[in-house]
């Protein structure tokens, strides 16, 4: 860990310790801000932090380079709403009236640059927002957001894939103040058939090596068995498209999410 904390990097940290507290990896929901539309967003949202340690919410944004059709469509429909990245942040300080759960922004730079970085960095601290996850970003063509992040007391949590180098893994582990997000296959977000640990064990033995935070997996965690699988090995479990998919297909979220939840117990 870090010797100085941002006020969201010692609140993300105290969620990964409570859940090591209780023998479990951090269950860390994601959800499109703004869908199934921005008034519909609340409940999914609230659903999902009745079990989350963590809420992850998507700003939606039309060329996402990270995320597969499931999230690509879920951002389409958000945006054709009318949710736009100020509008998200909006959504977020709904949130954080009714739930003191962290809550990290997954975002590609473009809309922070878009709003631009230091407005949108005011924004995300008067929001409640906690940390930014940042897909599209390396750490070492980071001129200003990091310190920006920081200064407006968010963390910051940059991936890691099977494909990266030694070197690279050492560079993003060092960079990030929140946790760091290893994505655990090669390829875009979805859930997918098959194990999801398959190159997951040697590149959290080599992200250990460097990272002073907690390292939280995603990528193909579908279901409570994938998680457990994924929490046997992880500080955090990530999941994402099961949501989605489960919003479109009219399910239960909070139930799916209470089920993940369980799974990530060890």
């Amino acid at each position: 860990m870090t010797a100085t904390l941002t006020r969201g990097a010692e609140r993300i940290h105290a969620a990964f310790a409570r859940a090591r507290a209780g023998n479990r990896a951090a269950f860390i929901p994601f959800m499109t801000g703004g869908f199934p539309s921005a008034a519909g967003f609340p409940a999914v949202a609230d659903a999902l932090l009745a079990h989350a340690d963590i809420l992850e919410v998507g700003i939606p944004y039309s060329d996402p380079l990270g995320d597969g059709p499931t999230i690509q469509r879920a951002s389409e429909q958000a945006l054709a709403g009318g949710t736009s990245t100020r509008r998200t942040l909006e959504l977020v300080r709904d949130l954080r009236r009714r739930h003191d759960t962290p809550i990290a922004l997954m975002t590609y730079v473009n809309p922070i640059y878009a709003v631009g970085p230091r407005e949108f960095m005011r924004l995300a601290q008067e929001a409640g927002v906690d940390g930014l996850i940042l897909p599209d970003l390396p750490p070492d063509q980071d001129l200003e957001i990091a310190d920006l992040a920081a200064e407006h007391g968010l963390a910051v949590t940059f991936l890691i894939a099977p494909t990266s180098t030694p070197e690279r893994v050492k560079l993003v582990a060092e960079a990030c103040t929140g946790f760091l997000y290893a994505v655990s296959v090669t390829g875009v977000t979805g859930t997918r058939e098959g194990s999801a640990l398959a190159e997951v064990p040697a590149m959290l033995a080599l992200a250990r090596q460097h990272a002073r935070v907690p390292v939280a997996v995603g990528f193909g965690v579908k279901d409570a068995a994938t998680a457990r699988q994924v929490a046997s090995v992880a500080d955090g479990v990530v999941v994402g498209s099961a949501f989605i998919q489960a919003v479109q297909g009219g399910q239960d979220v909070g139930a799916l999410a209470a089920e993940i939840a369980a799974g990530c117990g060890r």
